[in-house]
């Protein structure tokens, strides 16, 4: 007897493939001025936004200095960093959008906040806290991976799905137990992309309507990601074989 469950959300995943399209970034440009602010480098945020990214390891320029031909040839090579403000009466809320060439936004980090009454230090305080999204990113000469996606076509997830007793009689193919390497949640519109620390997308998960249970791909193969007794799991067909990986999340 066959897993009706499994079958239909895999059908379903072949024909909503998420688009994964993805780019190595080694450079980053900082504007002079953030939108919000009046003065050129004002509360120091520019020069701290620079030197925070520096830090993990990327080549950051301003854009108002001369950058290199390899970017001046070819803008798409280099991200660029946006600063938004959202203040209230007594907090300051400030959050780093990273975006390509074409001003989309590839990386949202959380909305930092401070409490000090202070500008300078509240803002710094601020900009800080946002970059903590960030803590688990670096580029590596030798792994230049600061990916990009965007994100995957929206599906119709609210699909029927029959919910027959899941039984599978078909051989299972189960990888060897090894470290699994921790993958973070980033939350999308349509359900989560999973990004590893260098930070690459390695697979996108799109919601179903059956709890903790997704539609997957991670650009090889397509299938399902599921919770089974507290661990989750990526499971696909392989040459008729289903193939069933252990991953590590973290939401």
């Amino acid at each position: 007897m066959k897993s009706y469950l499994f079958i239909t959300l895999l059908a379903i995943s072949f024909a909503v493939q998420a688009q994964s399209n993805t780019a190595n970034y080694k450079y980053i440009i900082v504007p002079e001025k953030f939108s919000f602010l009046k003065q050129v480098n004002q509360y120091g945020l520019n020069t701290l936004t620079k030197a925070l990214f520096e830090e993990k390891g990327f080549t950051v320029y301003f854009d108002n200095t001369e950058i290199p031909q390899e970017i001046a040839a070819d803008r798409c090579k280099a991200l660029t960093v946006d600063l938004q403000e959202k203040n209230s009466m007594f907090v300051t809320n400030l959050t780093l959008l990273l975006k390509d060439c074409k001003g989309a936004v590839v990386i949202k980090s959380k909305e930092g906040k401070s409490r000090e009454k202070e500008y300078n230090t509240s803002y710094n305080l601020a900009l800080r806290d946002a970059f903590t999204t960030f803590n688990d990113f670096s580029y590596s000469a030798d792994q230049p991976t600061m990916v990009t996606s965007n994100l995957p076509v929206t599906a119709n997830t609210n699909i029927e799905t029959k919910t027959a007793p899941v039984h599978i009689d078909q051989p299972t193919a189960t990888k060897p137990e090894q470290k699994e390497a921790l993958l973070y949640a980033q939350a999308i519109s349509n359900g989560y992309q999973l990004i590893d620390a260098t930070p690459k997308i390695v697979m996108t998960l799109l919601k179903t309507s059956v709890e903790d249970c997704y539609i997957s791909n991670n650009g090889n193969a397509n299938g399902i990601v599921i919770k089974k007794n507290g661990n989750w799991f990526f499971e696909y067909y392989k040459n008729n074989v289903l193939v069933s990986e252990k991953l590590s999340i973290k939401f």
